[in-house]
């Protein structure tokens, strides 16, 4: 008789904990960083989005009994990134968050919004995500160039440790840039403000401009790559949880998250294969135990949140951020492929990837939304013109 819970379960959770953790918070610190958060902020930011995905995992996969992992929104963290700030401030940024919950939360409640979301070309959607995630994709190239030595060891992990074990990649760059950290920049004391979490409740603001160039890309980005992928995971390992309710909880756990500076959670995608795979059990019925675990570990790694950003604030940025942009470069990869997978939306799609890549901002609008637009109206002219 097999048992319930088995090493390969506890090591399965806690090793989706590590990579989804190391690989990607810097891309979080990052992109509330850019929309205005304070370091402080940011912490609590970070820190409300690991609690809350530590405990949806939990929650969720205890209740649904399937490996239902939660993380926040790795494309999403870096559309901000790519989005600065808006006028009004980490409070309009923190107001548009929290329609974003709302959204994702609709998306569970009202079926026809979820539909919308399927039903926007794929190839525009990636096409936007592609270009929100090139200027972080270059950061390698750019730190190579500006820190050869450093830059390289960083790059140079991910290339070795990715051709032993894939998922290690990123997390042995992390622990490369760490080291290197510590051997060149002089680091804050234990007892400097910020190291340990303190939850800031942040008042939002609410503009349009936040409105469409931060919660609509960020519902679009968080539903299309990380929520619709997430339950994809789950079905090709033959699980297959009520889509409604989980959206649901993502999104009232996104908007209780916003009031903390938290961007987005939603389905975990990669760290779901993790959990669900035949690594962690023999016996699919018993998996769920792998996601709980994971939800676990981000329990705890969420209360270094706060030495996080310390951390990454006392370091140089173009090294955080070559570590950010190799944690992308997959998701880069998978983007812009099916952004050009189909010929005839290949033109319409290169026009919203563009848009996107420019990074301008017009009406206070940032660029992800005009990719959109742009790419959607030459498709429809492309399509108008077929049928005349």
């Amino acid at each position: 008789m097999q048992r319930e819970i088995s090493v390969t379960t506890v090591a399965a959770g806690f090793l989706a904990t590590f990579v989804g953790f190391a690989s990607t918070f810097a891309v979080v610190l990052r992109g509330l960083l850019a929309v205005g958060a304070s370091p402080a902020q940011a912490a609590s930011g970070l820190m409300a989005v690991t609690m809350l995905a530590g405990a949806g995992s939990v929650w969720l996969s205890l209740r649904t009994r399937m490996p239902t992992a939660i993380a926040w929104s790795t494309p999403g963290a870096a559309l901000l990134a790519s989005s600065g700030a808006v006028a009004g401030g980490f409070p309009a940024a923190v107001g548009a968050f929290m329609v974003c919950g709302v959204l994702l939360t609709l998306a569970g409640v009202w079926r026809p919004l979820g539909r919308w979301v399927e039903q926007i070309p794929p190839a525009l959607a990636n096409a936007m995500l592609a270009g929100v995630l090139l200027n972080l994709c270059l950061a390698p190239a750019r730190a190579v160039a500006q820190s050869p030595l450093y830059g390289l060891l960083i790059v140079g992990a991910w290339v070795v440790v990715g051709r032993i074990n894939r998922l290690l990649a990123v997390p042995a760059a992390v622990v490369v840039a760490a080291l290197v950290i510590v051997a060149t920049v002089p680091l804050p004391a234990a007892s400097t403000p910020g190291l340990w979490p303190a939850p800031i409740l942040v008042w939002p603001v609410f503009s349009l401009p936040a409105m469409v160039s931060i919660a609509v890309p960020l519902f679009i980005v968080t539903m299309a790559s990380q929520n619709i992928p997430g339950m994809a995971v789950l079905a090709l390992n033959g699980f297959r949880p009520s889509a409604s309710r989980l959206f649901r909880a993502t999104g009232m756990m996104s908007f209780l998250g916003s009031f903390f500076g938290g961007h987005a959670v939603n389905m975990a995608a990669i760290t779901a294969a993790i959990c669900a795979g035949a690594d962690s059990h023999p016996d699919p019925a018993r998996r769920y135990w792998a996601a709980a675990f994971s939800g676990v570990g981000y329990l705890v790694v969420g209360l270094f949140a706060g030495a996080a950003t310390v951390f990454i604030g006392a370091a140089p940025p173009i090294l955080i951020e070559a570590v950010a942009g190799l944690a992308l470069l997959g998701a880069f990869g998978s983007a812009l492929a099916g952004a050009t997978a189909d010929p005839a939306e290949r033109e319409p799609a290169m026009v919203a990837f563009v848009v996107a890549a420019s990074g301008l901002s017009f009406l206070g609008i940032g660029s992800a939304f005009w990719g959109l637009i742009a790419g959607g109206a030459l498709r429809l002219a492309v399509r108008m013109g077929k049928m005349r």
